[in-house]
């Protein structure tokens, strides 16, 4: 088991080593709570689904929806890359 101390950022963010990302080639990963431990898991979006999540309310939005003008905008920027 390779193990590193990692230090959260004032945003509560963690960094992953590079190599652990770079073996996993994936941006995206899972973390589930048992008990006292924290479980990341790496995946592969395209694998899941063939969505691709523009807006998630907990991560864009503080919890928040958002207008449905607003979304549209969203997805016309997403359209046209």
């Amino acid at each position: 088991m390779d193990t590193k101390i990692s230090k959260t950022t004032i945003k509560g963010q963690i960094t992953l080593p590079y190599a652990w990302r770079k073996k996993f080639n994936t941006n995206n990963f899972s973390i589930e709570m048992y008990d006292e431990k924290l479980v990341i898991k790496p995946i592969i979006i395209e694998e899941i689904s063939s969505e691709e999540i523009i807006f998630d309310a907990e991560r864009d939005n503080k919890g928040e929806g958002i207008a449905i003008d607003d979304m549209i905008e969203m997805l016309k920027k997403v359209k046209n890359g």
